[in-house]
């Protein structure tokens, strides 16, 4: 589903409309579907992809928190904080690696060991694998300099990773701008006529 098709001409307002109407407490659970469905359009097995980078991230978050929390020698916390960030780093860097760039790096190898023929990985880019993978890595990257607590609601920290509006076109939103936005976002009547201009 591109932006500029009559698929999310019909999408946006009622995902719009539908978050207005529903109960503040569930409006994030309803933007989770709706993100999920919007990159499920795509490819339906993406979203594997997507749930495993936040899972991944999500835990490391945790885990970093719960360092922080328990472990009280200092050189210790920093040494365990560090290995769970790496960890995480190279499981999603890896992840994005493999599909952005293994087709290149098989034809760099090729041609350094003189190889005409080269087998080529048949995969095809998921949409929006860069940003949220980036986007994952600023997070823990916050959580490990104590900029932001570790998000306790997995469905809350997805919703963040997956936000539809910004999976394809960003930009790369700091987790703690919009935290409090996940929680109780403030609707102005200015904010509506703006968004429905840009519309």
């Amino acid at each position: 589903m591109l932006f500029n098709s009559i698929q999310f001409l019909i999408f946006f307002p009622i995902v719009t409309l539908l978050y207005f109407l529903i109960p503040h407490k569930v409006r994030y659970i309803w933007l989770l579907v709706c993100s999920y469905y919007f990159y499920m359009c795509w490819n339906p097995t993406y979203a594997l992809l997507i749930l495993t980078s936040t899972i991944l991230t999500y835990g490391c978050g945790l885990g970093m928190e719960l360092v922080s929390g328990k472990v009280t020698e200092e050189k210790k916390q920093v040494w365990l904080k560090r290995v769970c960030l790496l960890v995480c780093f190279a499981a999603n860097l890896g992840i994005l690696g493999y599909f952005k760039y293994s087709n290149f790096f098989l034809q760099t190898w090729a041609k350094v060991v003189g190889k005409t023929e080269v087998n080529h990985v048949d995969v095809l880019l998921p949409v929006g694998i860069s940003f949220y993978t980036f986007q994952g890595i600023s997070y823990l990257v916050d959580v490990y300099r104590g900029t932001v607590e570790a998000e306790n609601s997995l469905l809350r920290y997805a919703v963040y990773l997956s936000m539809f509006e910004q999976l394809i076109a960003g930009p790369i939103v700091t987790y703690g701008r919009v935290k409090e936005a996940l929680r109780q976002r403030k609707t102005k009547i200015s904010s509506v006529m703006n968004g429905i201009g840009i519309f």
